[in-house]
């Protein structure tokens, strides 16, 4: 039997056990409370930063709204004292803050207000109609080089001597001692390639390219299409070197008279703005422009005079050498048969601007696919060729296809 010392030795090893057990027990119980804390602290933290920019966004929010005002006049720039016009009507002399005291303020420039105090707490980025924002192309350059022209190396040598080379190398012309041109006016029939050759611009030179159709400066209310005038202009100041393109110029450069109505006369004021832009006081820079349009016998002539429209290019429609140039331009990504003959189509394509002619190369594709072909022939040829012209009333392209 055991003794009494065995018992109590027996006892003292299982309560050992039992206090290491308790202890791992205790310390683990130590450790999630530590993992646990860690927690808490990590929760807190980004409670009390989410407190904190609440707190900022309730600051912001509870401060008075700042006035738009125009600078009139700068009395004292070292003091920054000027005489603001507000939105609201009257002037104001105001002092500047110190927040814009490292700022140049300048007559005509947009600026902001505080309510109370009218003192000018910000400078304001220059007003533009969102339309007027949309207009600038930067990303989406149109994908036309000057290789994608053809037989008009007259007409594009000309508006890369106007548009280009001032912007390019500027001191061509101060070493002749001349001023360069300051615009260029595309004129000829629909389809001859105006617009091609702005795009054709657009691509090749580095300068910032603002697309405009005439159409859009006719606004609704009176004084509007000036102001999209003064922007556009302002636009092409603020983004010089620029060229200016306005496609469809005869919808708002038509000849005015004295027999006119209200829209008319509405009309006649955005091309008065236009003119003034076009041949102002002010210098514009590197910004050049380019106008197109298909009925130049109805421009108004102070539009046409040298000092607006330095040279006025005409786009004729293609002949023989131009129409064979441009079949070449189109059909170069065809698939086509080796006993297709070009100049088969180029003598009865007679009267065909490039527009017909890149419309034959697409018609004559589609009758290829028609007949679940991949090469083109020359009889997918002459079925587009007569379905696009007569399609635009030249009646007599059957017989001289066939003939």
């Amino acid at each position: 039997m055991p003794t009494t010392k065995d018992k109590k030795k027996e006892k003292e090893a299982k309560d050992g056990e039992y206090l290491i057990t308790y202890t791992r027990h205790l310390e683990k119980r130590l450790r999630n409370l530590e993992t646990e804390k860690q927690l808490l602290d990590a929760e807190r933290l980004r409670l009390e930063q989410e407190l904190h920019s609440l707190r900022n966004e309730i600051d912001r929010l509870r401060e008075p709204p700042l006035v738009s005002a125009s600078v009139i006049d700068v009395l004292d720039e070292s003091k920054g004292r000027a005489i603001v016009k507000s939105s609201t009507g009257p002037s104001f002399v105001v002092n500047a803050s110190r927040k814009v005291k490292n700022e140049k303020i300048s007559p005509g420039m947009r600026v902001a207000l505080n309510q109370r105090t009218f003192a000018i707490m910000e400078v304001l980025p220059t007003k533009l109609d969102p339309f007027v924002k949309g207009m600038e192309v930067i990303d989406s350059i149109p994908d036309v080089s000057y290789n994608d022209i053809g037989g008009l190396e007259e007409q594009l040598l000309e508006v890369r001597e106007t548009v280009e080379l001032p912007l390019t190398k500027p001191e061509l012309f101060k070493k002749v001692g001349i001023e360069p041109p300051k615009g260029v006016l595309l004129h000829g029939p629909p389809g001859t390639g105006k617009t091609l050759m702005a795009k054709a611009v657009a691509h090749e030179t580095e300068a910032s390219f603002i697309r405009i159709i005439g159409s859009e400066l006719v606004q609704k209310f009176i004084g509007e299409g000036a102001r999209l005038v003064r922007e556009v202009f302002s636009l092409a100041k603020q983004n010089a070197p620029s060229i200016l393109f306005i496609d469809e110029l005869d919808a708002i450069g038509s000849q005015r008279l004295k027999i006119a109505t209200s829209g008319d006369r509405e009309v006649q004021r955005t091309l008065m703005q236009l003119l003034s832009e076009l041949d102002g006081f002010e210098a514009r820079g590197d910004v050049k422009i380019i106008g197109a349009t298909n009925r130049v016998d109805i421009l108004d002539p102070a539009l046409l005079r040298p000092g607006r429209f330095d040279r006025m290019i005409e786009f004729p429609i293609p002949k023989d050498e131009s129409r064979e140039a441009i079949f070449k331009i189109h059909t170069r990504d065809l698939n086509i048969k080796d006993s297709v003959n070009f100049n088969r189509f180029v003598k009865i394509t007679e009267g065909a601007t490039g527009a017909d002619i890149k419309a034959i190369c697409t018609e004559a594709g589609m009758f290829a696919i028609r007949r679940d072909s991949e090469n083109i022939t020359e009889e997918d040829f002459l079925n587009a060729i007569s379905k696009v012209l007569n399609k635009n009333k030249n009646k007599c392209v059957e017989s001289r296809i066939y003939s």
